[in-house]
């Protein structure tokens, strides 16, 4: 990859980062009917996290959260007759939905067993099918400027305490995949909030790589500087790995790590690929961390003299998802984790950082973009842009990922500091 701090950025802070612009209702709470569930593996009964959760027939949809739970705010009069679940390694499922609000739905999904490993015209040389599914990408992708949705949020542990939680609404506004550049790509915080840890203990000002932009910057398919690149691809080496099913298609899926060494960091993962369409579905890359050095400057921006800083991960994930013939970018999360201490201090502390991005709607081939004016720049920090602001009703109609009981318990506690 090329020097993923120059390509991957968007600043966010500790001590620091999280949401809120001008409140705007979207609309009358009555017109709207809320389909909650859980999803559920049908063979062991546990949560299964990340799954998409789409309306059938429409660009509407969110993905669940780490207890399987999700929510879908719909317009009555668009109320769906049926939902479609897929998540990978799973058989699609499909349910039906009354008009009025139903019950709390629980969705059963089935693992999709003995996978046939058919013969495949490329299945000796996955780099080549690498290389046909970049030069396919203009054919399978948004060939329009397309205007999204998203629902962000970003927490920040220390340890195993929350001392940071921000959620905004994005609008992202994409050009087309028929030119891989991102420069006219922009990002709009619509509405959000944060809250902060009120202990001066809790303060720790450093900047590192993420941010709302990372809907532009990590989508690896759009951003030819990041990953998926021609002449990147001779840094590694790759390697074939078992077949999976994703939203009922198979899958090559490809690993890959650096055969190099380079003045900068690079990543290593898996590529899942459409085996008919030969469309990038899935990535999933973390950053090679032997070298400190390099994974420092990769992931730092600038901390106080006198911190030690010392990561231990940056990762991605990244999924896509097919509608009607063209693949959309559907999810991106990023996880750093890294500990800190001062000189002369005997112990360090460990910080984690996660990042989510949904999209939650998507105008296809829309004429609407975002002013220089108001998108969210690179050098931004997202907590410079928001205000303290917490109340329940707050998101109104928009769809989001659905927060977990121990987010909702550190929602409180923080909470209760800022009183």
């Amino acid at each position: 990859m090329k020097n993923v701090e120059k390509h991957l950025v968007g600043w966010l802070t500790i001590c620091l980062l999280l949401c809120s612009f001008p409140v705007w209702a979207q609309g009358d709470a009555g017109d709207y009917l809320t389909i909650v569930g859980m999803v559920k593996d049908k063979q062991n009964k546990k949560a299964l996290e990340n799954v998409n959760v789409s309306v059938h027939g429409s660009n509407i949809g969110t993905v669940t959260n780490a207890e399987g739970e999700f929510a879908l705010k719909l317009k009555k009069t668009d109320a769906p007759s049926e939902l479609e679940i897929s998540h990978i390694g799973y058989a699609n499922s499909h349910v039906s939905i009354e008009k009025e609000a139903p019950a709390k739905l629980t969705v059963w999904m089935t693992p999709h067993a003995n996978l046939l490993n058919e013969v495949v015209v490329y299945a000796n040389d996955p780099r080549m099918i690498v290389e046909k599914a970049i030069s396919k990408i203009s054919q399978n992708y948004s060939d329009k400027r397309d205007m999204l949705t998203g629902f962000y949020r970003e927490t920040v542990q220390k340890g195993r305490r929350y001392i940071g939680i921000s959620e905004a609404v994005l609008d992202v506004s994409k050009t087309a995949y028929t030119n891989r550049n991102i420069n006219y790509d922009k990002v709009r915080v619509m509405k959000g909030r944060r809250l902060l840890s009120q202990k001066a203990s809790d303060t720790l000002a450093v900047k590192v790589v993420g941010g709302p932009n990372l809907s532009v910057t990590l989508d690896v398919v759009k951003n030819n500087d990041a990953l998926l690149d021609f002449a990147e691809l001779n840094n590694y080496e790759f390697w074939m790995a078992e077949s999976v099913l994703i939203d009922n298609r198979m899958q090559y899926v490809i690993n890959f790590r650096p055969k190099v060494i380079l003045m900068y960091a690079l990543l290593y993962g898996k590529l899942y690929i459409d085996r008919e369409r030969l469309s990038f579905t899935r990535v999933e890359m973390s950053l090679d961390m032997q070298n400190k050095s390099k994974a420092t400057t990769a992931i730092l921006y600038k901390k106080p003299l006198g911190l030690r800083f010392k990561p231990q991960e940056l990762s991605y994930l990244i999924t896509y998802k097919t509608v009607d013939g063209r693949t959309y970018l559907n999810y991106i999360r990023n996880t750093i984790r890294f500990k800190c201490d001062w000189k002369r201090k005997l112990f360090s502390t460990s910080y984690a950082i996660t990042s989510e991005m949904v999209v939650t709607d998507r105008k296809e081939g829309s004429l609407e973009t975002i002013p220089n004016k108001e998108a969210f720049s690179l050098n931004q920090i997202f907590y410079d842009k928001v205000d303290e602001y917490w109340h329940e009703g707050f998101w109104g109609n928009y769809n989001i990922i659905e927060p977990t009981e121990s987010l909702e318990h550190a929602v409180d506690k923080l909470k209760k500091q800022s009183n």
